[in-house]
């Protein structure tokens, strides 16, 4: 497995992390107390752990934050990075600081390695959420601070506001099909300010392990590197974006995990970074 470090945490992760974002259907059951923790799931983020990943993502919103730590139970903590978000209509001071220690009682640790917004609010000003994630942090009850789901100007917008500490990293969708970070200038804006950038849908949904054609530019990749599977395609060519980037595919399975975590068998050459650029959705 690589590590490199995450943003200017000066910690060492792993190339690529887990998410532990299932679907809709699975948020609504678990609100619902209609599905308890899936042992599926449980075994696919410990089997991630076992090859090497030890970036853990995860969020109130998804209910999966039992799962992570079910996984982790019998793992060393101080040896995993997990990262948890904070929900849009708890980002008022009082309301996230008791969104954060839930968070902390149903992951069964004491501390957040990466606490996030999960979204901006329209309606609590962000300078307000920042200050109470500020003291989190002094607090001991997280380490670093990040932010999921803003876009460039709103991005500025926080990181304008600290007066304490630094926001480390963003979460947004980004894959070979979705490349609007890198249009807008939010990928060059992290590049350029030290934040890491954690690819969420690195696989577009499952869209670029499908490609079917002896003709597309991944299967003339696949047919080039012996072995190499489309989801490794897709992973290296996020990490060839910037030593800043971390793709999250979905920890669901943990044959998928597994063959996730052979990512770094091959790398792509710059022939096949040009052969890449023809691939569209």
């Amino acid at each position: 497995m690589e590590y490199k470090i995450f943003g200017k945490t000066g910690q060492k992760v792993s190339s690529i992390g887990m998410g532990t974002y299932y679907d809709p259907a699975f948020i609504t059951a678990r609100k619902l107390h209609l599905k308890g923790i899936n042992k599926t799931n449980v075994d696919a983020v410990k089997s991630g752990i076992d090859n090497g990943i030890n970036l853990i993502d995860t969020a109130e919103l998804y209910g999966t934050e039992e799962v992570v730590r079910d996984a982790i139970s019998d793992k060393e903590r101080e040896k995993l990075f997990i990262a948890t978000k904070a929900f849009p209509n708890h980002l008022k001071p009082s309301k996230l600081r008791k969104a954060c220690l839930r968070s902390l009682e149903k992951l069964g640790t004491s501390y957040i390695d990466l606490y996030q917004i999960h979204f901006p609010s329209p309606f609590v000003p962000i300078s307000e959420t920042m200050k109470e994630m500020e003291k989190l942090v002094d607090d001991g009850k997280i380490r670093y601070i990040g932010i999921s789901n803003f876009d460039l100007a709103k991005t500025k917008e926080a990181v304008s506001v600290m007066k304490k500490h630094e926001i480390v990293s963003t979460q947004m969708s980004y894959n070979l099909f979705d490349r609007d970070i890198e249009e807008n200038g939010l990928l060059n804006y992290c590049k350029e300010n030290g934040m890491a950038v954690l690819a969420y849908y690195p696989l577009a949904h499952g869209k670029l392990v499908n490609i079917k054609g002896t003709d597309s530019p991944m299967a003339k990749i696949i047919e080039s590197h012996k072995g190499a599977k489309p989801v490794h395609v897709a992973l290296n060519w996020l990490l060839s974006r910037g030593e800043n980037v971390f793709p999250i595919p979905r920890a669901s399975r943990s044959d998928h995990v597994i063959e996730n975590s052979k990512f770094d068998s091959y790398t792509l050459s710059n022939e096949d970074l040009d052969l890449l650029k023809k691939i569209t959705s």
